[in-house]
């Protein structure tokens, strides 16, 4: 699996996806409000933002499987 390989069957179901960003959100929220340091917590809210940019806001219906023509 690629790293950026999101057609895979494994992200079909929302609850994961859903699960994904939740633990990216909690990873940030640490960072940012426990341990205050700033690389970290940068990082952390970077990836927050492109996990739930992909697998949220992008996420199109054929990948679920629901319908239309996968990917080429």
């Amino acid at each position: 699996m690629r790293l950026r390989d999101r057609d895979h069957p494994f992200f079909r179901p929302l609850w994961r996806r859903v699960l994904i960003v939740a633990l990216v959100a909690a990873w940030a929220a640490f960072e940012l409000f426990v341990t205050g340091d700033g690389f970290w917590s940068v990082l952390a809210v970077a990836i927050l933002a492109y996990a739930g940019w992909i697998f949220i806001l992008d996420w199109k219906p054929e990948r679920d499987g629901l319908g239309g023509k996968p990917p080429e």
